[in-house]
């Protein structure tokens, strides 16, 4: 299960392009709405979530998606309910994925340290010791992976699919979607 956490401001297309892509992949995803069941994003766009916080299954999940957006960032930073969350999802092992300023919530509660990680550009002060590149979409640091920006979130949910799925059906949602990466 695939599980993004959906924090009040968060920036749509990056929780709503890659879920489209995994679930084109046919993974089961869920949108977890961290202030309620409706959760509107930084350009208005309102979500229904699937499930609220206290409904995630930590034992069912493999992947644990944070957004950007700094509302909605700042939204999953100050749920304790979502920071034990993504603590427990990293210490069972599970994928723990963030982008544009999503990464900074891994590393105010140390996933990230001395990690390789992308984030938003000029955000790299606030990813403590990690190291930060801004010159690749997405970066996977073991069962780490970050993205840049919303430009990247195709390539950020591209790259989900590979790790959950293969290469083969990463592919094949890639040309479904006719899309050439850079």
């Amino acid at each position: 299960m695939v599980y993004i956490l959906l924090g009040t401001g968060f920036e749509e297309i990056e929780a709503i392009a890659p879920a489209d892509l995994l679930r084109r992949a046919g993974v089961e995803v869920q949108f977890v709405g961290v202030d309620g069941p409706v959760v509107a994003g930084a350009h208005g766009i309102e979500v229904k979530a699937d499930i609220t916080l206290s409904e995630v299954s930590l034992e069912e999940l493999e992947l644990l998606v944070v957004p950007g957006g700094s509302d909605g960032v700042q939204s999953i930073s100050e749920s304790q309910t979502a920071l034990t969350l993504l603590q427990n999802a990293y210490k069972k092992g599970c994928y723990i994925s963030a982008i544009c300023a999503g990464p900074t919530v891994l590393a105010q509660i140390g996933i990230l340290e001395h990690c390789h990680a992308a984030c938003y550009p000029g955000m790299e002060a606030e990813l403590g010791s990690s190291v930060t590149t801004v010159d690749e979409n997405v970066v996977m640091d073991g069962h780490i992976i970050t993205g840049r920006a919303p430009g990247a979130a195709i390539d950020f949910g591209l790259t989900l699919v590979r790790v959950l799925c293969g290469v083969e059906i990463a592919k094949m949602v890639q040309e479904e979607i006719h899309y050439e990466s850079r």
